[in-house]
């Protein structure tokens, strides 16, 4: 018995000297990654949210909203800046993304109702709003609850309706209790992204190769971080409290829509996702190209050209406005 209660207590010890070394690891990298990668924009007071936004160019807007788990270099990497020129761009991280933070909600009408009060705090005046991924269906969720602060909808790659199954790469998001959640964020989850990291990547990136500075001008190292973790964790969890009764109202949609997709995306369906949210949608536009799920990234030439064919499908004005120019945390 006491051999028994020996051998216990040492696999308890080893457990606990397991964890407490990835915990200082964990610390270690994220503060690692918050110097290599520190917040260069402004932040935004906004009512449940405090947010990091990019901000560059002049005249008619557009407003971008990344995907789950990701931040605004998504989409500064290489779209921002194709169309700063002729716009005004503003990526934004989501509430608790990036380097934003958020008090309220992760449900979509929580997340929609934070970026209306930041397109108001901003003077954005009915902006194109452009979604990827998860950021796609807040976007939706935005035109349907806020329907006076859209001009029109860009989406690429969107998630417009519940998923069955949760992709693989994102099952380690799915713990229930908040508590297990936070442990295996402090401990377990950072050493496994890192361990798993390419095949995660091949997935969300797949076909398309994964650009080598991803991990710095993109952003991706910035997952990196408990904060992250589970901020992915609830975003995906909180999805089927909202998502489906959102579904049953894009038939009230009333801006201009648009839709792009890559037919060769491993994370979302086109089919059930892009193709039949078109199909609700009097007089969307859907377009399917090659590629995978990260457009934004390894296509930005579609997806700026995509983006600029519905801010004029949106009545939009690609002049450069009067007016100084907005620099502050710019793309440029």
């Amino acid at each position: 018995m006491n051999i028994l209660l020996n051998v216990v207590l040492a696999v308890l010890g080893l457990l606990v000297l397991g964890a407490a070394i990835c915990a200082l690891f964990t610390l270690f990298t994220a503060r690692k990654v918050a110097a290599l990668l520190p917040p260069r924009g402004e932040f935004v007071d906004v009512p449940g949210a405090r947010l990091h936004v990019r901000d560059a160019g002049q005249g008619a807007a557009i407003l971008m909203i990344h995907g789950l788990g990701g931040q605004l270099a998504h989409f500064t990497y290489a779209v921002a800046g194709r169309l700063s020129g002729r716009f005004r761009v503003v990526a934004v991280d989501r509430p608790g993304c990036g380097w934003s933070t958020r008090t309220g909600g992760a449900e979509l009408p929580a997340q929609a109702a934070a970026l209306a009060a930041l397109i108001d705090s901003l003077g954005l005046e009915r902006p194109l709003v452009v979604g990827h991924s998860l950021g796609g269906a807040v976007a939706l969720a935005l035109a349907l609850d806020h329907p006076d602060k859209v001009g029109g909808l860009a989406l690429l790659a969107p998630l417009t309706h519940i998923q069955e199954q949760v992709p693989p790469v994102f099952k380690g998001l799915t713990i229930v209790s908040p508590g297990l959640r936070k442990l295996v964020a402090w401990t377990l989850a950072i050493p496994a992204s890192i361990a798993g990291s390419a095949r995660t990547l091949d997935q969300v990136f797949g076909p398309e190769a994964v650009p080598k500075d991803f991990a710095t001008r993109g952003g991706g190292l910035l997952t990196l971080r408990p904060s992250a973790f589970l901020a992915a964790s609830d975003d995906l969890q909180r999805l089927p409290a909202s998502l489906p009764a959102q579904e049953a109202r894009y038939g009230q949609l009333r801006v201009p829509l648009g839709i792009l997709y890559g037919k060769d995306d491993r994370i979302l369906d086109w089919r059930a996702n892009g193709q039949a949210l078109a199909a609700k949608v009097a007089g969307a536009r859907f377009e399917l190209i090659e590629g995978g799920h990260m457009l934004p990234i390894t296509n930005p030439d579609a997806c700026a050209d995509f983006i600029a064919t519905m801010a004029r499908a949106s009545g939009m004005d690609m002049e450069m406005g009067k007016g100084e120019q907005h620099t502050a945390g710019g793309v440029r």
